[in-house]
């Protein structure tokens, strides 16, 4: 199939972007085009004006501080995996990035596009969450910053008002002796995933965040305490036991496969 006939516009700056969109609430984004674009063709969404932001400087800027990096919203998967940005979590970045569909796809692609697009299925909804990352939104009424685990509301369901586009993501700086794990389980390489689990932990500020991802809705993200010894991996019986107490609606083998993820995310976080 073909999209449907289509207005196609190029602002000049964020500012004149929301703009447009306040003006024609139907229309939509294009940055990358890896979702959108087949969902055009298909006829999934027939918007009457396409606003083309990709080549808007300010959203492929990013900025560095003591407290973390700030990745604007067209800064693509592949400038995360060369390294061709700051990563506050010393590599964790670039090797989920790596892991994110296929090189061509990678080379498209951009977080604020899979962010705001919010399939739960996403690499990046699951790693940042886990991270405690922010995400920086401008409209026609002005800019505001939600935490990434409140601007996702439900499955491709987000925060964003009509008039507005996400621009950036914040994330926080991480000390060196922090710990990462992210897995995901896919039937081949390239797929979305049906379960992953993503695990952060720092000892120098006792963050300690673990979240089950790909799953019917938003991550689940549980905040963790560690013990006298220090984390250790997830039981797989743990994780099951919390998924339920987190009202996880899956049935019990996607509850299985959403524990193995988790137990594996962390066994690679905690390895000696």
């Amino acid at each position: 199939m073909k999209p449907v006939a289509f207005q196609y516009a190029r602002p000049a700056s964020v500012g004149e972007a929301a703009q447009m969109l306040a003006a024609e609430p139907g229309a939509k984004v294009l940055a990358g085009g890896q979702t959108l674009g087949p969902i055009l063709n298909l006829r999934l969404a027939q918007p009457a004006l396409l606003i083309d932001i990709a080549r808007l400087p300010e959203l492929a800027a990013v900025g560095e501080d003591a407290d973390g990096v700030t990745i604007g919203a067209t800064v693509t998967h592949a400038a995360i995996e060369d390294g061709r940005v700051p990563d506050p979590t010393g590599g964790f970045l670039a090797r989920v990035a790596r892991g994110i569909a296929y090189r061509a796809v990678r080379t498209r692609g951009t977080i604020g596009g899979s962010l705001a697009h919010a399939d739960p299925a996403a690499d990046w909804l699951s790693c940042l969450s886990a991270l405690g990352a922010q995400v920086n939104i401008t409209g026609a009424t002005g800019t505001r910053s939600l935490a990434l685990d409140t601007f996702v509301r439900g499955t491709m369901e987000t925060a964003l008002a009509s008039h507005e586009l996400l621009t950036a993501v914040r994330i926080p700086r991480f000390s060196p002796r922090a710990r990462f794990g992210f897995y995901k389980m896919c039937r081949k390489r390239g797929e979305f995933a049906e379960a992953i689990g993503a695990v952060a932990f720092d000892p120098e500020s006792a963050f300690y965040r673990a979240v089950a991802g790909a799953t019917n809705g938003p991550p689940l993200v549980m905040e963790m305490r560690a013990g006298p010894d220090g984390p250790k991996a997830f039981a797989v019986a743990e994780a099951e036991h919390t998924l339920r107490s987190m009202s996880y609606e899956g049935d019990a083998y996607e509850r299985k496969l959403h524990a193995v993820a988790l137990r594996r995310a962390s066994e690679l976080a905690f390895a000696p």
